[in-house]
């Protein structure tokens, strides 16, 4: 990913995002760097322009090496896991979530912006 994107690496970080998200847009992109499908969507991610950043923080899970990760995510905010996935997060919620080739850069902005 490249710096605007944090790595989202430890369950503990959850909670300091769900806060996070009280007062400002999370977004968590689910990656699997097994699936070509995955890379696909961090690829549609990558083309945000610059100025969006402003608008949300961005966590990148590598859930293959982080599956605990994943699976707390999960459980805490009540979506079905899938791989790739986008999950945003606003009052401690998730609000909107996407996967596979449901990935797409116009929903991103819509839902952040809303």
């Amino acid at each position: 990913m490249n710096s605007h994107w944090k790595v989202l690496d430890h369950v503990d970080l959850l909670s300091d995002i769900a806060k996070q998200s009280q007062h400002r847009p999370q977004v968590l992109f689910k990656h699997s760097t097994r699936c070509s499908i995955s890379t696909m969507a961090m690829n549609r991610l990558l083309r945000l322009d610059d100025a969006f950043y402003n608008n949300a923080d961005f966590y990148y899970l590598d859930l293959i090496a982080h599956r605990d990760v994943s699976a707390a995510i999960a459980e805490q905010f009540h979506v079905h896991h899938e791989s790739p996935q986008v999950i945003v997060l606003k009052q401690g919620d998730a609000t909107y979530d996407a996967s596979h080739m449901e990935i797409t850069v116009a929903e991103l902005v819509s839902e952040v912006n809303e």
